[in-house]
């Protein structure tokens, strides 16, 4: 469809006997998931950078003078935002001519139009939740979000507690193995880090399944009435936009709104 919108690609419109004009919305519209997601920060530069310390070890023991601990650097991340940017044109006798008001919101057209690309845009660390290339990332580390290779500067073992990826399909037996990794997941210097996954992002193919497991009152895969151990330990989130990418993957997480609390 060219630009501008003119009375020859609208012709119906500036005739009166039209019962209804659909305006390309559904009745029910579907929220973003930025905000469940993610938390928005502002920003008045044209990137942002991150970086971190390490973790301190344990105190030792006194004897006699104080032991000086030392702290290793974590690593750096520079985000770097896309501009996105677009209007609507308009032929002047068009606007001046229609006969339905379907045209007049241009403003929320527009708008709807901006949530659903920035949903889309949000999906995508999840959906290549496997891959080191990122859309408006730099990653000092260089590995995926998800990856059994993370490192640390401090030179500490990664054996265990640093894998955050995995391959199993989602079933209770291994939902409860990765809460488990989760919990035994470690700091840069290979302390156990103190972690209490509670929230369980699924595609709409895989929603039914987790509602399930941890929404039953008994095992549900036990025929023997075994008390259910993962009731009401998961936030189940649906993401339709995951089922876009891949209909498998589901991901173990802790809830950003409670990090936030």
């Amino acid at each position: 469809m060219a630009n501008p919108l003119t009375s020859s690609q609208f012709v119906r419109l500036l005739d009166k006997r039209l019962t209804k004009i659909f305006d390309g919305t559904t009745a029910q519209e579907i929220p973003p998931m930025i905000d469940t997601l993610y938390t928005r920060t502002g920003s008045s530069t044209a990137w942002q950078e991150y970086w971190g310390i390490g973790a301190l070890g344990d105190i030792p023991e006194f004897n006699g003078s104080i032991s000086y601990m030392s702290l290793n650097p974590g690593y750096y991340t520079k985000i770097e935002p896309k501009e996105y940017a677009a209007g609507i044109q308009f032929e002047r006798k068009l606007l001046a001519d229609k006969q339905y008001g379907v045209l007049d919101n241009k403003v929320e057209m527009l708008t709807k139009s901006a949530m659903r690309t920035m949903d889309k845009l949000a999906v995508r660390p999840f959906a290549y939740a496997f891959s080191n290339a990122f859309d408006f990332m730099t990653s000092e580390e260089g590995v995926a979000l998800c990856s059994d290779s993370h490192t640390t500067k401090s030179g500490a073992s990664t054996t265990s507690g640093f894998d955050n990826a995995g391959t199993s399909a989602l079933s209770k037996t291994s939902l409860a193995a990765t809460r488990i990794l989760m919990r035994k997941f470690r700091d840069d210097i290979g302390n156990r880090l103190e972690i209490n996954p509670d929230m369980l992002l699924v595609p709409d193919n895989l929603y039914d399944t987790a509602m399930e497991i941890v929404g039953s009152e008994k095992d549900p895969t036990s025929a023997n009435n075994t008390i259910n151990m993962m009731k009401g330990r998961f936030k189940v989130v649906p993401y339709m936009r995951l089922d876009d990418y891949d209909t498998n993957n589901w991901f173990n997480d802790i809830d950003p709104l409670e990090m936030a609390a």
